[in-house]
């Protein structure tokens, strides 16, 4: 249960992740954020990012064997990894629809899956 608990959680995080690195590349289409500065942005860049740490950080600690979890400090990294691409690519093709998923890039996610496969393997 803690495995499962600790990929909600990164997923979760992740998705926090994702809006606070990439969110803000949208935000000139919203009237109210055409005339905020460069430090604006990071503000609420950061305000977004600390939802991010409130999920990851629990996950980290709920799926680490050294805490009682499933997942060795490896595992938990590579396991990370693998959410934000997916994660990303998802935000990608919803929020950015002049982006796309090319065939290069599929042959890079099957081989992460590979590395994945690698690294759990014991």
């Amino acid at each position: 249960m803690k495995g499962l608990y600790t990929i909600v959680l990164l997923i979760l995080s992740n998705t926090f992740m994702t809006f606070a690195w990439y969110g803000h590349l949208k935000f000139n289409q919203f009237s109210w954020t055409q005339k905020l500065g460069l430090f604006s942005i990071i503000l609420i860049s950061w305000f977004i990012a600390l939802f991010e740490y409130m999920f990851q950080v629990p996950a980290n600690r709920i799926g680490y064997q050294g805490y009682g979890g499933p997942f060795s400090l490896v595992e938990l990294k590579v396991l990370q990894e693998v959410i934000t691409l997916v994660v990303f690519s998802i935000f990608t093709l919803l929020v950015f629809k002049n982006e796309e998923i090319r065939s290069n890039h599929l042959i890079g996610f099957a081989f992460l899956v590979l590395a994945v496969y690698f690294i759990f393997k014991k």
